[in-house]
């Protein structure tokens, strides 16, 4: 077998051709492609016809279109003056005639073959490359490029980020998102998340079961608990889950859970021993036995509500406080018993309560109420005839609907309550002026006072008393409703000195206009005025004068005048107010009073003021109208013509039209 070097592969880019053994003339060349037009037998040819590109197995045109890859037998096979099969064949066996075509040998024609050889002359044939199979291709383009998975943010991030952003959510949106999938399911009723449980803004949606669910999950993590009002909590069996899962509880809001088992609340209040804050209001399931429980199972407690619970009276609030020693606050409104000695004897022992509401504890009586204050028998100091005791430490409080209270009971909270803040008295008819002249006297930091309903009540507290007391440069809220012997004489004092105030209730009051003009000079001498256009205002102070006889429009004007007040000094930029008043007048003129304020919270100062002055010019016409003598219907017109006025600027339209025709076209909306 005769042994053949595989020949140097020749650079494809390269011009030169390296001469072989035998010389590659023109002549030669063209005899190679002319016995291979004349094999035209062949059926492997018998289609390719002269066009070469025609019968290219890469449906591009290429340098030999009939060439074979595959592979040949030895050259040791065949003549030496023959053509290789392998190499002009499609791999299919010739015909029984087709004639052996005779070629020299050419060492290196496989090569040279299978290559580009841009030096052919021949005319069929066209200077380009064979492309790689679709398989090379692909496979090439697999392997040399890896595709990059996309990145999981949410799986990579740590899972205390992750809680940490889901804890920026309200429970209703956690519950809503926790149906995506089971790994947000997870995340959402994970205990972190759960450290406060408030069901006020969907505890009329929530049933009972899912409800449950959610405490169960994030029972051991629950510290501030509110189910105020979650009625769905009528079977024992989820109050008891709830009972179980909640261990950790400092804060309980149980209002209006009228359904609770007396058991049920029982073992819940054994179970948290760090209770600090607990609201009972409302609730029947609490008794005497209750208070006993929280004052052996909750030294921590600070905070006491159970107010309206009927079944439980005075005794067990004083089990509370002997029992609890860190108690601050005491709600126990319309609760009875406090006439008892023994309770009032306790609360005024502890002397540690800030905040006590009595409301309508009509048993509490002035032997009780004094206890509180002053003990049992204290001693008397000869000069002051005053008590000499601790002061008090409360800071608000409300005895309001104490009808048995009188002027001697009350009167003894004076001077024995410097850090008294707020004040409630309402509903206490039997007060008179003596009961409140040591109070004012002696209570600097006093900043709300309620006096609804004390008829007894005259100027004279309010001008020589309340205008002149320690209290009245902080005084912020202040109610004498329904106080009809106070008239212009007490309260302009109190306006004038009482420069912070906030709120006054009037209503039902002897008060007239002057009140009204004096509020408005002491809110425009006490807030800043600001040249910024683009500015808000606020509402600063809040007047209630409805039902007052003695109000006329033009006190009202003044207000409104003065909220819509833009100030042009000389040669200076306009300044817009930044306080004005909310005012609450009778029902006939408030729905423009209302328009009014709206148009100057808005900054629209211009269309207010030509609101107020509509406003004003239709009610003096509606007063000439009703005057008798001359002139009665001109003066009659001209109130309609400024009701109509009136009327479209309140609605937002110009005036126009015939007054029966506007008045038939907007009688009915829809027809």
């Amino acid at each position: 077998m005769v042994d053949i070097t595989p020949p140097d592969p020749i650079d494809e880019e390269s011009p030169v051709v390296t001469p072989l053994e035998v010389p590659a003339k023109d002549k030669r060349r063209n005899k190679i492609f002319r016995s291979i037009k004349r094999m035209s037998s062949s059926p492997s040819l018998a289609q390719i016809g002269h066009s070469r590109s025609s019968g290219s197995p890469y449906g591009i045109k290429g340098s030999l279109s009939c060439v074979s890859l595959a592979a040949a037998p030895s050259f040791a096979q065949y003549p030496p003056d023959s053509v290789t099969p392998g190499y002009f064949s499609n791999g299919q066996s010739s015909g029984p005639g087709s004639p052996i075509v005779e070629l020299p040998v050419i060492e290196g024609i496989e090569t040279r073959l299978a290559r580009r050889v841009p030096n052919i002359s021949a005319p069929h044939l066209n200077p380009t490359t064979i492309s790689l199979p679709a398989e090379v291709t692909s496979t090439r383009s697999r392997s040399s490029t890896v595709r990059k998975l996309p990145f999981d943010f949410w799986a990579r991030m740590p899972y205390e980020i992750r809680v940490h952003i889901l804890s920026y959510l309200r429970p209703k949106e956690l519950v809503r998102i926790s149906r995506v999938s089971r790994e947000f399911h997870k995340f959402c009723f994970d205990g972190q998340l759960w450290t406060r449980f408030d069901a006020t803004e969907f505890y009329m949606e929530i049933p009972a079961e899912a409800l449950a669910k959610i405490i169960v999950s994030a029972g051991p993590f629950v510290k501030d608990l509110n189910i105020r009002g979650c009625l769905q909590i009528e079977h024992y069996k989820r109050a008891e889950v709830i009972v179980t899962a909640c261990k950790n509880l400092i804060n309980a809001t149980l209002e209006g859970c009228r359904n609770f088992q007396r058991s049920t609340l029982h073992s819940l209040i054994r179970a948290n021993e760090k209770l600090a804050n607990l609201n009972l209001t409302s609730m029947t399931a609490v008794t005497n036995s209750t208070c006993k429980i929280i004052s052996q199972h909750c030294p921590q407690l600070e905070t006491l509500n159970v107010s309206w619970c009927k079944h439980m009276d005075a005794r067990g609030v004083k089990m509370v406080i002997l029992g609890c020693p860190r108690l601050r606050e005491l709600r126990a409104g319309e609760v009875k018993g406090f006439n008892n000695l023994g309770v009032a004897e306790a609360i005024f022992a502890t002397n540690n309560l800030e905040r006590l509401v009595l409301s309508g504890c009509v048993d509490l009586d002035d032997d009780a109420f004094k206890t509180m204050i002053h003990g049992s028998r204290p001693e008397v100091d000869i000069l002051t005839d005053r008590p000499i005791v601790p002061p008090r430490k409360l800071r608000h409080l409300d005895i309001s609907r104490c009808s048995q209270l009188t002027s001697e009971a009350v009167g003894a909270l004076g001077h024995l309550v410097p850090d008294l803040q707020g004040l409630q008295l309402s509903g206490c008819t039997s007060l008179t002026d003596e009961a409140l002249q040591p109070i004012l006297a002696s209570t600097p930091r006093l900043t709300h006072l309620e006096l609804e309903d004390l008829s007894e009540l005259t100027n004279d507290i309010l001008s020589e008393h309340l205008a002149k007391a320690p209290c009245a440069p902080i005084l912020e809220h202040l109610s004498v409703s329904y106080c009809e012997n106070l008239g212009d004489t007490g309260m302009l004092p109190v306006v004038k000195n009482c420069v912070n105030l906030k709120s006054v209730d009037m209503d039902n009051t002897r008060i007239g206009d002057l009140v009204l003009t004096e509020a408005a000079a002491m809110v425009r001498s006490r807030s800043a005025r600001t040249p910024s256009r683009n500015s808000r205002p606020c509402i600063g102070l809040k007047l209630i004068v409805y039902d007052c006889p003695m109000v006329t429009w033009t006190g009202v004007r003044e207000i409104l005048s003065w909220n819509a007040e833009i100030r042009q000094p000389s040669g200076n930029s306009p300044t817009f107010p930044t306080e004005i008043i909310g005012l609450k007048c009778f029902y006939g003129w408030q729905q423009t009073v209302e328009h009014h304020t709206q148009r100057v919270l808005n900054g629209d100062f211009a269309a207010a003021a030509r609101l107020e002055r509509k406003w004003a010019d239709y009610m003096q016409a509606v007063e000439e109208a009703g005057a008798a003598g001359a002139g009665l219907r001109r003066r009659r017109r001209r109130a309609r013509e400024a009701q109509l006025l009136h009327a479209d600027e309140e609605g937002g339209a110009v005036a126009a039209g015939r007054r029966r025709a506007r008045t038939v076209a907007a009688a009915c909306a829809v027809m």
